[in-house]
């Protein structure tokens, strides 16, 4: 029996709100979020980092669906990685001290991310990620073991968001905005560049991870029943999701696929069991996101001086229909312009930058601006090294060799040579010899 999920949820109110106004041009639903997670297990707790004084407007939200709401006080050096530790700390500690929760949702498209939903996993825990495609990092997507897209989570809600609901219950207690204001809101709302677009992928793409998946489960040797084989669908790739092939569920999707004459179905519904259809491969083959980077490399090459200084994701996006007509999103995976500007931005072809009314503004990557070259510092004149004088050797002490010389005997005094003897006179008498000191002088006369 699948053990039942107990969820904790911690929320980049910060990041993930910016995404969401600069990417789709709406305000953050919390409770659209809350709901995907509930399908897929018990929430027991939720927390939301922010400096909650610039988010008044987001507050009641959060506190209607119990969020309990993290203040981040903002340093006087401006740092923006303050809410990035306490989320990853406050996650870590309740895996340590709550055995029972086994499972971790990260609600943000931060890719600084990556480390916390490492160390969680070491400690088998299950991880969400909920983000945007068009701003969620693709490192993060690929490394957690499932991520819910914002997009696909929307679909079927209306237009105003969680926190817009509350405002427009209560009408007629909002005081009327000035005339000036009145005169801005439009400009503005003209200013905002509209939504692009999403299109719906090709169910061909999708074969490859659904052959893939049904030969892991026939080595394992067990039956491929609709929820086993989803499940080894988001192992192998935890993308995957059946809303960008057009199916409003995973049943729906598998059904498409039967139609389609890719895989055999058999029994009754919600006890599914899907086969591969001999011959029936599809002739498309599957989704390589990477074939678009050298295309877009090209764009950028020919309009670098036009990107240099920045451009919005839609005159990026006119660049590429202009020089490649033939490009096409879809067959590389990709459902709208600004998820193929995420891709290309982890391979440091591009640097984005979101803005809540602006949108997304794009900008030259480190493929065309490399880091300088560090300077070689100047070269320092070393001081000249004094010879050291050699030290005496002292007899029975060890010297820096470790060597200990032994004690030198004292040198044996020399004798002097004796004069040789004088010979003898005749009558056997020594003959004496003065000296001439011994000599005396004649007297004078």
């Amino acid at each position: 029996m699948e053990q039942k999920l107990k969820i904790a949820v911690f929320i980049d109110f910060d990041n993930i709100e910016i995404g969401v106004k600069s990417t789709l041009h709406r305000e953050f639903d919390v409770a659209a979020v809350l709901d995907a997670l509930k399908e897929r297990g018990e929430i027991v707790t939720k927390f939301a980092y922010a400096n909650w004084g610039r988010q008044e407007s987001a507050t009641r939200a959060l506190s209607e669906h119990a969020v309990q709401m993290v203040q981040r006080d903002p340093s006087p050096r401006g740092d923006k990685n303050g809410a990035d530790i306490n989320l990853a700390l406050d996650a870590l500690e309740m895996a340590f001290t709550h055995d029972h929760i086994n499972a971790f949702a990260i609600v943000s498209g931060d890719s600084d991310f990556i480390a916390l939903v490492n160390k969680l996993k070491q400690y088998d825990k299950r991880i969400f990620v909920v983000g945007g495609r068009a701003f969620t990092s693709t490192i993060l997507q690929k490394n957690c073991h499932e991520f819910v897209a914002y997009e696909s989570i929307i679909d079927d809600r209306p237009r105003s968001g969680g926190h817009q609901q509350t405002h427009q219950q209560q009408p007629q207690q909002a005081p009327p905005p000035p005339p000036q204001q009145q005169q801005q809101q439009p400009q503005q709302q003209q200013q905002r560049p509209p939504q692009q677009k999403r299109v719906v992928l090709d169910l061909a793409q999708s074969m490859p991870l659904v052959e893939r998946a049904l030969g892991v489960l026939e080595r394992r040797e067990v039956r491929p029943q609709l929820g086993l084989l989803k499940s080894t669908m988001l192992q192998l790739d935890s993308t995957f999701n059946e809303k960008a092939y057009g199916a409003s569920s995973f049943t729906d999707f598998v059904e498409k696929l039967q139609k389609a004459d890719y895989v055999e179905v058999t029994g009754g519904e919600g006890r599914y069991m899907i086969r591969m259809k001999g011959g029936a491969a599809p002739e498309k083959p599957g989704v390589k996101p990477e074939e678009a980077i050298p295309l877009l490399r090209d764009v950028l090459e020919v309009h670098r001086m036009d990107i240099d200084n920045g451009v919005s994701a839609d005159e990026l996006s006119e660049f590429v229909h202009q020089d490649q007509p033939n490009f096409n999103l879809s067959q590389h995976g990709f459902q709208e312009f600004n998820e193929l500007l995420n891709y290309a931005q982890d391979k440091g072809l591009v640097r984005i930058q979101a803005d809540e009314e602006k949108g997304i503004t794009v900008y030259l990557g480190a493929e065309f601006h490399p880091p300088a070259a560090p300077v070689p510092p100047e070269p320092v004149a070393e001081p000249e090294e004094e010879e050291d004088e050699p030290q005496p050797l002292v007899p029975g002490q060890p010297t820096a060799t470790g060597e200990i010389p032994l004690p030198e005997l004292p040198p044996k005094p020399q004798r002097r040579p004796r004069a040789p003897r004088k010979a003898a006179s005749p009558d056997g008498q020594k003959k004496r010899t003065s000296s001439p000191r011994s000599r005396k002088k004649p007297p004078i006369q």
